[in-house]
């Protein structure tokens, strides 16, 4: 009897703590150990020297060398982005070298009045590279551009004919052809009418 009424009681006692949820047999608690030290993180702030765009500029543009002229475009670089400084163009020192990822060589160009360098950074002098190479000049096929445009006939041009031979008078030497000098013939008619007035004036008297 006793010891029925004692099997009753564990049997109660167990009953309650399932009831309860203080006893699982299915789960088996681990204690774990916590680590005491801190975790380093990584952040993608640059080491060093860097460039951040100036104020009032919403982005830029990167280029693949120092020069908007002679090298491409390869990428922008917004507004609060900073990017590492490596160097400035030999002979186009407000040209700034920076770490583009993404690009070949991960190297881009900046122009210097458009990013403010860090404080007391001091950049070393980098050569320049090479401009590339000129694309090729597409050319059209003949066949084909001889279906779409018409050929031109070509004219002859005019023929230049030469103007006849002009006819030059010509002029004869009247000293050479009268044989009485004109100076003589002029003084002996001037004699005769000298006598001839003189002999109509001793008529007349």
């Amino acid at each position: 009897m006793f010891r029925r009424a004692r099997v009753m009681i564990w049997a109660i006692v167990i009953f309650g703590i399932n009831i309860l949820g203080l006893f699982d047999p299915g789960q088996i608690s681990v204690s774990a150990q916590q680590p005491t030290g801190s975790i380093p993180t990584v952040t993608g702030t640059p080491s060093g020297p860097v460039v951040k765009i100036v104020l009032g500029e919403p982005q830029i543009l990167v280029y693949a060398g120092p020069g908007s002229f002679d090298y491409p475009a390869i990428g922008i670089l917004l507004a609060g982005e900073l990017a590492p400084a490596l160097g400035r163009a030999s002979g186009r020192e407000d040209w700034i070298m920076i770490h583009y990822p993404g690009v070949p060589g991960s190297i881009g160009w900046v122009y210097g009045n458009y990013v403010s360098l860090s404080p007391g950074a001091l950049l070393p002098i980098v050569e320049i590279p090479p401009t590339p190479t000129a694309l090729s000049t597409p050319t059209i096929n003949p066949t084909l551009e001889a279906a779409f445009i018409g050929q031109q006939t070509p004219t002859r041009l005019p023929t230049f004919t030469p103007p006849p031979p002009l006819d030059m008078p010509s002029f004869t030497d009247v000293s050479q052809t009268a044989s009485v000098p004109v100076g003589l013939l002029i003084l002996s008619l001037g004699l005769f009418g000298f006598f001839g007035a003189v002999i109509s004036y001793l008529r007349g008297r």
